[in-house]
């Protein structure tokens, strides 16, 4: 399902799917903050240490499917699927965008 995104949002699952680190990481502000998993990440260098390792570890692609939220704070389902247990699964992507960049992103179940 194809659904009209920001900017930002758009250029980042593309990226995603694509398995373009760099390409994902552009998305970011150079102070913004990732939570997933259980962690907290902060900046590039550490942003782009998450999207290598859990790239290298899932393969994931990632189907959007719903934008719900504010328009500085989106909140994006998608379908991922990927290497772990019970894909596909729907997934909640929290952004907070700021300067047409991703400040914030918390993904959760």
């Amino acid at each position: 399902m194809s659904i009209e995104l920001p900017k930002p949002l758009a250029v980042y699952y593309a990226a995603k799917n694509q398995k373009d680190v760099d390409g994902m990481l552009a998305c970011f502000a150079a102070d913004a903050s990732v939570h997933d998993e259980g962690e907290d990440r902060r900046g590039h260098v550490d942003i782009r240490e998450w999207m290598e390792e859990t790239t290298r570890k899932y393969g994931v692609t990632v189907d959007t499917r719903e934008i719900s939220g504010d328009a500085d704070k989106p909140v994006v389902a998608a379908l991922v699927s990927g290497n772990f247990p019970g894909s596909p699964v729907t997934l909640y992507y929290h952004f907070t965008l700021a300067g047409g960049a991703i400040k914030h992103l918390e993904i959760n179940a």
